[in-house]
């Protein structure tokens, strides 16, 4: 394939990131990752278990990291300085491990980005050598500073965590798109495989989602549909779409030589 999703240098063949939380046991979430073809899996440090607890079954055993690209995250954080602990700590459960999601959170009500504690964050752990894909507010002058900063992808909003409520304003995406030279992917609020298309028809380099998939009534058929989702939003994005015409209707065949005229 000539389409790939490169983030920090490294390429992937799938443009949809799943995490794996919220699902009834290990072997569903290895059954529904499978399902939608992700090869990057994110995992919240603080609530699951890659080796803090050596007595509890470890997602390692299900997910070996030797398949899967891990995307540690700071799920349940509130200030930058725990943000930044938990990643150290991910860091060393994971032998080293650079590519991390940054999330800081503002209120345990909307889960919406603090940015200016996510900004902090960000500065902190490019320096220290951490590749960081950051949950981000639908705001692409924040976005290109985080850019700035060296955050190697930036991942917008689409609406509250776990909302299922879809994109709901797209004209923020595409200018965070055309704001940015990194990597966009759509991250929180995806529902349903059509929300995961429109985000890639927005332009959108990839798509990370959990609730949709683990909250489903089939999750491993949902995880599917989503798999679907973004490939046929990515192939409409690249084949472009035709020109919306407001007012001007135009007729799908041609009008000369026609039958009997």
């Amino acid at each position: 394939m000539d389409d790939l999703l490169t983030i920090a240098g490294k390429s992937y063949s799938s443009r949809l990131l799943v995490g794996t939380g919220k699902y009834k046991d290990f072997a569903q979430t290895r059954e529904a990752i499978d399902a939608s073809g992700a090869q990057i899996v994110t995992v919240a440090i603080r609530r699951t278990n890659i080796g803090q607890d050596p007595n509890a079954p470890s997602l390692l055993d299900a997910l070996p990291p030797s398949q899967f690209t891990y995307l540690p995250n700071t799920a349940g954080c509130y200030t930058a300085e725990d943000a930044i602990r938990t990643l150290r700590l991910a860091r060393e459960l994971l032998d080293d491990h650079k590519l991390v999601k940054l999330e800081v959170l503002g209120d345990p009500h909307t889960l919406f980005p603090n940015m200016p504690e996510t900004l902090k964050a960000a500065e902190v752990l490019v320096k220290e050598g951490f590749e960081v894909m950051v949950y981000c507010a639908d705001d692409p002058i924040q976005a290109r500073m985080l850019e700035d900063i060296g955050c190697v992808a930036v991942m917008p909003l689409a609406s509250l965590i776990g909302s299922g409520m879809g994109i709901l304003n797209p004209w923020n995406v595409q200018l965070i798109r055309n704001a940015v030279k990194v990597p966009v992917l759509v991250d929180a609020g995806v529902g349903t495989a059509s929300d995961a298309a429109i985000a890639m028809e927005l332009g959108c380099d990839g798509v990370l989602m959990n609730t949709a998939i683990a909250l489903a009534q089939d999750p491993v058929r949902m995880a599917g549909a989503m798999k679907k989702g973004v490939e046929a939003g990515r192939e409409a994005f690249l084949a472009g779409r035709m020109p919306k015409k407001f007012y001007t209707a135009s007729p799908s065949s041609p009008t000369t030589g026609l039958i009997g005229s």
